[in-house]
Parts: C-alpha cells; structure tokens; sequence
C-alpha cells in the first residue's frame, strides 16, 4: 500500500460526503470520534454557500487518506461527484489513499449507478455534459472498487464509527512506518555514497543467546 506523499507531520484525511444527508448525525459523530482521537481532519462546511471548488481541491491535495463517505444522496451533490473524481485522479498518482465507506447504500449500486442511488447520478446526469459524466463515472466505478467499509440498514452506526477510526489509524500507522522506512534507505544511500574516511564497521547480526 505504499503512497507517495509530500504532507505536514500531521496527515490529514479529507471527508467527502453529501452534507445534506450526512451532515448533522453521522458525519458529526464521526468527526467527534476522530476529534477524540486526534486524527486530523476537513470536513467542508461551506458546501451550500457557493464557493469556489478550487479551494477543496487544495484540501485534498494537502491530506494523505480521503474518506468517499457514499449514501444513497451522494450524487445529487455536483460537489461531492467532482471531489471525487479530484481524488481519483490523486490516487491513480499514488498522492492519496481513497478509502470507500458505504452508509446504507450497496457498493454494487454505487460501481454501477443502479437503485436509488442510481436514480439520483442519472438525474444529475442530464443537466451535464457527456465528458462530465464519464470522469464521474469512472471516479465511482474506480473508487467503489477498492477495499472499504460498508453499514447496513440494521447495523449499529456507532460500532461503524468505532470501525472506520480503527481502519484509519492502521492505515494512517502503515503510511507512516512507509515513511520511516523510506527516510533511513535514503539515509544508507546518503552514507554509502559519501567518501567519508571516519565510518564505523559494519557489525553483523549474532542471535541472542539466554544467559
């Protein structure tokens, strides 16, 4: 899973959600349960005022793992859907890890613009151009693809927080030992490549022996 990634110390993970559906209940408790995790996020609560998508795009670019919360609502947003293929194109440059959540919806609807949430992509559809529909299209089946969580229709939202936090942190724990570990090979190709006459030997490895 490894990313390439240019972030500040603290990654940041980007909510991409329809606020009108989500806003008010399960997106506010799951921005609560990451506040008391300390798991750095945005969540955009300017969706309705009309401003520039130009200044979201910069927020996705500046996080390291966006959430495509999808819900039955999601494709009436144009918002949501251009995110989305943003993110898309991000994570097809290995600049973003994109974690699919279903809330209440099918990934299968979702991949193939079917059910309800197929009705709502298609009546956004009309009122958009065919290349439009294409990349949000392809954003959908591309993303709904990869490994995500999924909450049912009787399933406790509470214990989905609780799994999507869990899911993060991992993620978030395997990004940064990647880091790490990048960080010391280029250091040992630093040291190797330098004609410094002070290095110490080379000690090998011996197993430890109970005493």
């Amino acid at each position: 899973m490894s990313i390439t990634v240019s972030r500040a110390e603290n990654h940041q993970v980007f909510f991409n959600y329809r606020g009108e559906q989500l806003g008010y209940y399960f997106v506010s408790h799951l921005s609560d349960a990451f506040e008391r995790h300390q798991i750095k996020f945005f969540i955009d609560k300017d969706e309705q005022r009309g401003k520039d998508l130009k200044h979201l795009f910069v927020r996705i670019e500046e996080s390291t793992v966006a959430l495509a919360i999808f819900s039955t609502g999601y494709p009436e947003s144009r918002w949501c859907m251009d995110e989305l293929v943003k993110m898309k194109k991000l994570a097809d440059q290995r600049k973003l890890l994109v974690i699919p959540i279903f809330y209440k919806v099918a990934a299968r609807d979702v991949r193939e613009q079917t059910g309800k949430f197929g009705d709502n992509f298609w009546n956004l559809a009309k009122a958009s151009s065919g290349e439009q529909i294409k990349k949000w299209k392809e954003a959908l089946e591309c993303i709904s693809d990869k490994m995500g969580l999924s909450l049912g229709d009787k399933s406790s939202e509470a214990d989905f927080v609780k799994e999507i936090v869990k899911e993060v942190q991992r993620v978030m724990a395997t990004i940064e030992f990647e880091e790490e570990e990048n960080h010391l090979g280029n250091k040992k190709r630093k040291a190797r490549n330098c004609n410094c006459l002070c290095e110490l030997p080379d000690f090998k490895r011996t197993k430890t022996r109970k005493l």
